[in-house]
C-alpha cells in the first residue's frame, strides 16, 4: 500500500532560507510535492467513502502522524514555557535575593538603634522587634512573639512596671520598670496603618535629674536652715505626722537640749525639755483654742510660745525671749502706779491747756475766715482784672479803631498834608503800646489760650517776610529768607505774634546790615530762627532781655526804644505754647533768637488762595456793604473809608436801624461788616444769624472784635465767616473784602 511506503522524502536543509538550494533540487522538490498531494487527496477520498476500517494500517499512520504533530507542538508550547519560567524564576531569586539583602539591611539598622524597637501591621500585630526590645523581658517570664497583639502588649509591659506611667515634657509616657529602670515609650504611625513603637532607656537622666532636684532641695534646705539659724526667735516646724523636721540654734537654746536627732516626735522632744506643748489643737479650761502662751522657766527666764498651722498639714512654732520685755512691762506698772498721783495734779494743768487750745483753736478759726475773705477778695480781683482785660480789648479799642479809620480815610484822598501821616503814625504808636499793655496784661491773668492746629509753615513765613521786607527797607536793611515746605502744629496767630516781636525787635537794635528768617529741620523738630547783624547782647545780659521792661540802647536818637515788653511777651507766648526759646549773640556782630516747633506728616498741598499773595482787586467800584457796629464814630469811619474805595456803604447802629434803611430780607448786597459786641449783651454772631435767616441767599460776613478768645475763633471758623480783630488795619481789611468776594465784583 501507497500509505506504509518507506522511501525517504527527499531532506530539507535545517537552516538557512529556500533561495539558497541549487535549481535542480528546488525541482525534485515540486515533483515530491506533487506526489505527496496526490497521496493526500486519495487518503482523503478513501477515508471519505468509508472504505476504510478503523483498524486498517492507514489510520493507525493518520493517527501516528496526527500525535506527532500534537507532540511536536506540545513540546514547542512546552520548550517555551520551561524558557519563560526559567526566566521568571532568575528574576525571582533576583528579586528575593534583594529583599532578603534589604530584609538584613532593616534588622541591621534596627540592631544599631540604641532604643529598644517593635514594628507592628496594619492589624497592629507584632511583625518584627530587636533585640533590646527582647531584653525587656529577660529577667520575667513573660515573652513577646511575632503575631501578638498590640493591645496584649501593652497589657505584658504593665506587669513590669513598679508605678503608674508618668507624662514627661514632651508629652511621652515615663515607665518606671521594677528593675529600678526608666523607659520613655514613644509610638509612630506607619504609611500603612501600623504602628512603631521605641522604649528609650532614660534611666541616666533621670538619675542626673535626681542629682540635680537633690542637689537643688539640699542647697536650699542649706540656706533655710542658715536663715531660721539667724532668726532671734527659736523655731520649730512639725510636719503633718507630728515630726519635728526643722529646727534652729535658738530653739535648743531656749529650751536647753542638747542637739536632737533627726525624726523624731514633737511631742517627744518637748518631753525632755521644760517648754509647754503647744499645738493648733491644744485647747484651754474651756475648749477654746490656744494659740500662744507665756512660760517662766526655771531660771527665771519668760518665754512667749505661739503656734502657727501649716496649709499643708503641721505647724510651726516660735519661741521668744521676753524676759527683758517682761522687766519692763513690770517696771511700767510700777511706774503707772506712782504715775496715778501725778495724774491728778497734771489734770488741772491739762484743762487750763485745753483752755489756752480752746482759745488758739478759735484764733485759727478766725484766720481761716480772713484767708477766706482774702480768697475771695483775690478771685474777685482776678474776675476783675479779666473784666477790665475785656473793657481795655472793647472799649478802648474802640475810639482807636474809630481814629484809625477815619485816618485811612484821609490818607486815601489826594493832596494829604504831612499833618494826617503824622497823627496816622501816632496811632500807629498808641495802637502798638495799647496792644502789647493789653497783651502782657492777659498773659499774666491767664486768659489766652492755644488752639493748636496743623498747618503749612509757608502759609506764615511768606506774609511775615513780604509784610517785614518793607519795613526793613524803611530802616535802611534789607531782609533775607529762606522758605520752608514743612508742615508743623502750633497756634498759628500766637507763633506769628511771636515771629512779629523777634523781626521787629531785629530792626529795632540793628544800625545796619541785613536781617535773616529762616528754618533749621532738627529731627521732629523745627527751628524757627531770626538773625540780625545787630548790636548783639552781652554774655550776662542774656537772661535778662525777657523780664519785662527791659529795653536795649537805642541805636539812633529818633528811635522808639518801646516798653521793654517784647521779648517778655515771647517768652510768655513760648511757655503757653511749650515751644522752647533759644538765643545766642555776641556784642558787636549779632544776635540769634530761634524758637523749636513740633512738625507733624506731610500731606499734599492743596489749591488754594492766601489772603497776603491775593492780588487785589483794582477798584471796590458799586460794591454793596452793609456796616452793623453799635458805635457811631466806626460806623461812620467806616463809611469814608469804605466810600474811598468806591464802596456803597448802609451803616446801621442796630438791627433794627438796618431794617429802616433797606429791605434786609430782599435788598442786594455783597458783604456784612459786624462787630461782634452790640448793645443789650446781643453779639454780632446772633444778629447776622437772624439776617441770613430773612434772606434766600446767606450774605458774606466779616466779623469784627477786640475778642481773642479761642472759642470766639472756633465758633466764626465753624459758621464759615471771617474773623478779623480790633484795631482794623485798612490795607488788611480792603485785603479781606477782595479774599471774601472773589469774583462777584
Amino acid at each position: 500500500m501507497a500509505c506504509t511506503s518507506t522511501r525517504p522524502s527527499p531532506a530539507l536543509p535545517s537552516d538557512g532560507p529556500a533561495s539558497l538550494l541549487p535549481a535542480e533540487q528546488i525541482a525534485q522538490l515540486h515533483k515530491d510535492n506533487a506526489k505527496l498531494r496526490r497521496i493526500n487527496a486519495a487518503l482523503i477520498e478513501r477515508l471519505e467513502s468509508g472504505a476504510a476500517r478503523p483498524d486498517d494500517a492507514f489510520a493507525a499512520f493518520q493517527h501516528s502522524v496526527v500525535l506527532a504533530e500534537q507532540v511536536r507542538e506540545r513540546t514547542d508550547a512546552l520548550n517555551h514555557a520551561l524558557h519563560e519560567l526559567k526566566a521568571s524564576h532568575l528574576l525571582l531569586s533576583e528579586a528575593h535575593q534583594r529583599a532578603e539583602t534589604a530584609h538584613q539591611r532593616l534588622v541591621d539598622a534596627i540592631e544599631s538603634i540604641s532604643d529598644a524597637f517593635v514594628l507592628f501591621d496594619p492589624d497592629l500585630r507584632v511583625v518584627l522587634f530587636n533585640r533590646r526590645f527582647k531584653a525587656l523581658w529577660a529577667n520575667s517570664r513573660l515573652r513577646v512573639a511575632s503575631g501578638m497583639h498590640l493591645v496584649e502588649v501593652k497589657r505584658l509591659m504593665h506587669s513590669l512596671l513598679r508605678e503608674e506611667p508618668r507624662a514627661s515634657i514632651d508629652e511621652q509616657p515615663l515607665y518606671r520598670l521594677r528593675n529600678e529602670r526608666w523607659l520613655q515609650v514613644s509610638e509612630r504611625p506607619t504609611r500603612d496603618g501600623g504602628r512603631v513603637m521605641l522604649f528609650t532607656d532614660v534611666t541616666r537622666v533621670k538619675l542626673r535629674e535626681n542629682h540635680r532636684r537633690e542637689q537643688a532641695l539640699a542647697h536650699k534646705s542649706y540656706l533655710l536652715q542658715r536663715a531660721v539659724d539667724n532668726l532671734s526667735q527659736g523655731l520649730a516646724m512639725v510636719n503633718a505626722e507630728g515630726v519635728l523636721e526643722l529646727w534652729n540654734r535658738r530653739f535648743l537654746e531656749v529650751s536647753g537640749l542638747a542637739p536632737i536627732a533627726s525624726h523624731r516626735h514633737f511631742c517627744d522632744v518637748i518631753a525632755d525639755s521644760e517648754l509647754a506643748l503647744l499645738t493648733p489643737a491644744s485647747r484651754d479650761d474651756h475648749g477654746q483654742p490656744i494659740h500662744e502662751l507665756e512660760q517662766r522657766l526655771f531660771d527665771g527666764r519668760m518665754l512667749e510660745i505661739r503656734t502657727h498651722p501649716l496649709p499643708t498639714g503641721g505647724f510651726v512654732n516660735t519661741f521668744t525671749d521676753i524676759t527683758e520685755r517682761y522687766a519692763h512691762a513690770e517696771a511700767l506698772h510700777q511706774a503707772y502706779q506712782h504715775l496715778e498721783l501725778r495724774v491728778h495734779e497734771r489734770t488741772a494743768e491739762l484743762t487750763c491747756l485745753n483752755q489756752q487750745l480752746l482759745r488758739e483753736i478759735d484764733q485759727r478759726r478766725r484766720m481761716e475766715a480772713n484767708l477766706r475773705e482774702a480768697k475771695a477778695e483775690a478771685e474777685q480781683a482776678n474776675l476783675s482784672k479779666t473784666k477790665f482785660l475785656a473793657a481795655v480789648s472793647h472799649d478802648l479799642l474802640q475810639p482807636l479803631n474809630a481814629a484809625r479809620l477815619f485816618t485811612s480815610a484821609l490818607l486815601e484822598q489826594p493832596g494829604v498834608g504831612p499833618l494826617v501821616h503824622n497823627v496816622s503814625n501816632a496811632l500807629d504808636g498808641v495802637e502798638n503800646l495799647l496792644g502789647t499793655l493789653v497783651d502782657i496784661s492777659k498773659l499774666d491773668a491767664g486768659v489766652i489760650r492755644a488752639d493748636v492746629a496743623s498747618f503749612a509753615l509757608s502759609d506764615l513765613l511768606d506774609n511775615l517776610a513780604a509784610e517785614y521786607a518793607t519795613v526793613a527797607a524803611s530802616e535802611g536793611l534789607r531782609l533775607a529768607y529762606v522758605p520752608s515746605r514743612l508742615r508743623v502744629r502750633s497756634d498759628v496767630q500766637l507763633l506769628a505774634r511771636i515771629l512779629r516781636n523777634l523781626l521787629s525787635n531785629a530792626i529795632r537794635y540793628t544800625p545796619k546790615g541785613r536781617i535773616l528768617l529762616g528754618c533749621r529741620r532738627r529731627g521732629r523738630k523745627v527751628s524757627i530762627e531770626v538773625w540780625d547783624t545787630g548790636i548783639g547782647i552781652a554774655a550776662d545780659k542774656c537772661g535778662e532781655v525777657f523780664q519785662e521792661f527791659k529795653r536795649g540802647e537805642a541805636q539812633r536818637p529818633d528811635q522808639d526804644r518801646g516798653l521793654g515788653l517784647g521779648l517778655a511777651i515771647v517768652d510768655k507766648i513760648a511757655g503757653i505754647l511749650g515751644h522752647p526759646v533759644q538765643l545766642r549773640s555776641q556784642p558787636g556782630k549779632g544776635s540769634v533768637f530761634s524758637i523749636e516747633v513740633p512738625c507733624c506728616r506731610r500731606v499734599p498741598r492743596q489749591a488754594h488762595t492766601l489772603v497776603g499773595h491775593m492780588p487785589m482787586l483794582q477798584s471796590l467800584q458799586g460794591v454793596r456793604i452793609w456796616v452793623l457796629d453799635n458805635d457811631a464814630a466806626i460806623c461812620e469811619g467806616m463809611r469814608s473809608l469804605l466810600q474811598q474805595w468806591g464802596c456803597r456803604v448802609t451803616t446801621a447802629l442796630s438791627e433794627e436801624d438796618l431794617a429802616r434803611q433797606v429791605n434786609v430780607a430782599r435788598a442786594r448786597v455783597e458783604l456784612l461788616i459786624a462787630d461782634y459786641h452790640l448793645d443789650h449783651e446781643r453779639t454780632g454772631i446772633e444778629a447776622v444769624a437772624a439776617i441770613n435767616a430773612r434772606r434766600d441767599r446767606s450774605i458774606a460776613v466779616l466779623m469784627i472784635t477786640a475778642n481773642y478768645s479761642n472759642e470766639l475763633k472756633q465758633q466764626v471758623r465753624e459758621l464759615g465767616h471771617t474773623l478779623m480783630h480790633k484795631p482794623v488795619r485798612p490795607m488788611k481789611l480792603k485785603t479781606a473784602i477782595c479774599h471774601l468776594l472773589g469774583g462777584q465784583v
